[in-house]
């Protein structure tokens, strides 16, 4: 597809966030297994050097961050080496994009945005949907989840990485999260321990999913612009219905 994505995906990470509050990118993980993660969805603009993560979990839907609307989005799916156009990549434009109706950019509250694409993913062995919980359903504190995403990899100064990384983290109880004004245990997860400086999600990785035994538990959303965890992820299973009955609304 000759949409210079080439260029595109070469372009640094720059997204617009709450001052004090950065999301997104991966620090102290590791190169993932290429397509391993075939759920996974590469975020870019033509406008501009913005970028997120995001996850398919509809042929015709990508699930993200609120704050990641940044303009006229290209969805990359089956990507690993985001600056090589690898046979298993489909790049797809977007048709419509959602974002939950009472997001608040001030206090982070819903961040999360669905993306309506045009025309719908080929389910291959790199491209796969990612499945949401149940309705209300809760992630146990000490439970090990993977990010994975193409942000900065260095908590000082830019590093991006060409190739998928990834990383394990704990969830943390709620009240560990309370040096977050704003942090509503209904509706956010926290995650990443405090011991552990140099594992976490950070700026541009925001939007991609915390998956939990298989299934989409968090969106990477917001943290502390040191890097430190723990991170604020959006609680899927709390918007569950709104996501499917948005869904079954823009059905084709």
């Amino acid at each position: 597809m000759a949409l210079t994505m080439q260029l595109l995906l070469l372009l640094p990470v720059a997204l617009v966030l709450p001052p004090g509050a950065l999301a997104g990118r991966i620090i102290g993980g590791q190169e993932a297994r290429p397509h391993s993660k075939p759920y996974m969805a590469f975020l870019t603009t033509k406008q501009g050097p913005n970028r997120c993560g995001g996850f398919l979990i509809r042929q015709d839907f990508v699930l993200t961050a609120a704050h990641c609307d940044f303009g006229k989005i290209i969805v990359s799916l089956g990507a690993h080496d985001v600056t090589k156009l690898e046979r298993s990549q489909q790049h797809l434009a977007v048709k419509w994009k959602i974002p939950h109706p009472k997001y608040n950019n001030r206090t982070h509250e819903n961040d999360l945005m669905l993306l309506k694409l045009k025309g719908k993913a080929k389910l291959t062995r790199s491209v796969q949907l990612l499945p949401l919980p149940e309705a209300s359903e809760e992630v146990a504190p000490g439970d090990i989840c993977n990010v994975a995403g193409w942000g900065n990899t260095q908590a000082r100064g830019v590093s991006l990485p060409s190739k998928l990384q990834e990383v394990n983290l704990k969830v943390l109880e709620a009240e560990r999260c309370r040096r977050y004004i704003h942090f509503i245990p209904a509706a956010m997860l926290c995650v990443g321990d405090p011991r552990e400086y140099r594992k976490s999600s950070f700026q541009g990785d925001s939007g991609g999913p915390l998956v939990c035994d298989r299934m989409a538990q968090g969106i990477v959303s917001y943290g502390k612009n040191d890097g430190s965890p723990p991170r604020v992820f959006t609680k899927v299973s709390a918007y569950v219905p709104w996501i499917r009955k948005t869904m079954r609304k823009l059905q084709d």
